[in-house]
């Protein structure tokens, strides 16, 4: 992996990473507000393949917030989501209860170093991935780290959730 890029004193996200052990690199690119897709934004910008950068969903499965991690040419299938988190029904969060329970904002939203732990799934493509990249925390800031791991430090299952 690259070497990571110095970011002050992280965001929750990498903080969580170091704390942890896990290697990780940090990748900074120039975010334009005028993006329609911050995750496919991210990937032309990193110079990237698609399926390598995902992007965090927060979704209400059942009254409950959970997240879907899911490459970011592709949609997240809320039936698949919520079967695999053995509920009924999954709709989109709204973005200020995501904003509030994650401490993120949106584009912004990384699977890791959220105020609080939820349930989460990763699509199963990762693990055809050897380095898998998703929000740093912050716009502008994504994270490259082994499938793996990225499932360990979110304590994530994974399930075929994108369509």
């Amino acid at each position: 992996m690259a070497k990571s890029k110095q970011i002050g004193q992280g965001t929750p996200a990498t903080v969580a990473l170091t704390k942890a052990g896990l290697p990780f690199t940090t990748h900074t690119y120039d975010h334009d507000p005028a993006a329609k897709s911050y995750g496919l934004e991210a990937a032309e910008a990193l110079g990237l393949a698609t399926a390598q950068v995902f992007k965090t969903l927060l979704v209400d499965v059942d009254g409950k917030l959970a997240v879907g991690v899911v490459p970011v040419d592709r949609q997240l299938d809320l039936k698949a989501v919520a079967a695999a988190l053995n509920g009924k029904k999954a709709t989109m969060a709204d973005p200020a209860a995501a904003e509030r329970s994650t401490g993120y904002v949106v584009g912004g939203i990384s699977p890791i170093g959220q105020k609080r732990s939820l349930p989460t799934v990763v699509d199963s493509s990762a693990a055809e991935q050897d380095t898998v990249y998703v929000s740093g925390g912050r716009r502008g800031l994504d994270i490259a780290l082994a499938p793996a791991d990225l499932i360990t430090i979110t304590a994530a299952r994974t399930a075929p959730i994108a369509r």
